[in-house]
């Protein structure tokens, strides 16, 4: 039997919100929302409850007037650098992480944002049902960070930190925090991880122990890691790497 272009038998249809989230749209759930509001057609016909199937590559499926598609599934992993944000198109001209990547990549949604002055890993993906997986807050998928700071914690305040953090929006719980090691100048280079991706969050939690941080770099993200890409590079995931995401995901 043929094959799509994201590796779906043609004739094999599939449950419209399934589409939707494997197209990148939203999620399952959301793409019901997408469907109760109106803005979904089926070969022109609008749809505004979940149960019918497309099959991909013969039915028409839009949503607000846009034709949507599956495209082959693509994973990315970019050291961003800082300097740039992590967004499409930025209404002040500032660099974004979509300028490092080649034109056929432009259109795929990145896993979990990294601010502005923040650099390291950033995984992008036209896999939506794996991308909404790994973000869902029920994954606590584990993010690791490299954060220089001002001052050395000592290690009764850094194992204070997976207790958790007080922050103006909840308390913040590390699961991991070590000293890797120290500067002169009196800084120091931590490790932390979290299993969440709260704007900010690990800027903010140094900043509540009286520790600002200097420079941030995200390593890890699950079972995902940056190795050793130049900053500023991309590279195409391996298939390995990309099953490794998805059973994540799918926990």
């Amino acid at each position: 039997m043929a094959k799509d272009r994201a590796g779906t038998p043609e004739g094999e249809s599939m449950r419209l919100q399934k589409f939707l989230s494997r197209a990148g749209i939203a999620s399952r759930r959301a793409s019901e929302g997408l469907m109760a509001q109106g803005r979904v057609k089926v070969n022109g016909r609008r749809v505004t409850s979940p149960g019918m199937s497309v099959t991909p590559g013969v039915d028409r499926v839009e949503v607000d007037g846009e034709v949507v598609s599956l495209e082959p599934f693509r994973w990315i992993l970019l050291n961003k650098p800082p300097g740039t944000v992590t967004t499409a198109s930025d209404p002040g001209g500032r660099p974004t992480v979509y300028s490092l990547l080649p034109e056929g990549a432009r259109s795929l949604n990145y896993v979990g944002r990294l601010d502005m002055e923040t650099e390291g890993l950033l995984i992008l993906t036209n896999d939506g049902d794996a991308l909404h997986g790994l973000l869902h807050p029920s994954s606590e998928i584990p993010r690791e960070y490299r954060a220089r700071v001002k001052g050395v914690p000592p290690p009764a305040r850094l194992r204070s930190m997976e207790g958790g953090i007080q922050l103006e929006d909840g308390p913040a719980r590390p699961e991991s925090v070590r000293l890797l090691r120290t500067f002169p100048g009196d800084e120091a280079e931590i490790s932390l991880v979290l299993r969440e991706g709260r704007k900010r969050e690990v800027r903010r939690i140094f900043e509540a122990i009286g520790h600002p941080v200097i420079t941030l770099r995200r390593v890890a993200f699950g079972p995902q890691r940056l190795g050793d890409l130049p900053r500023g590079k991309w590279r195409e995931l391996q298939p390995e790497e990309v099953r490794a995401l998805r059973e994540a995901a799918s926990q």
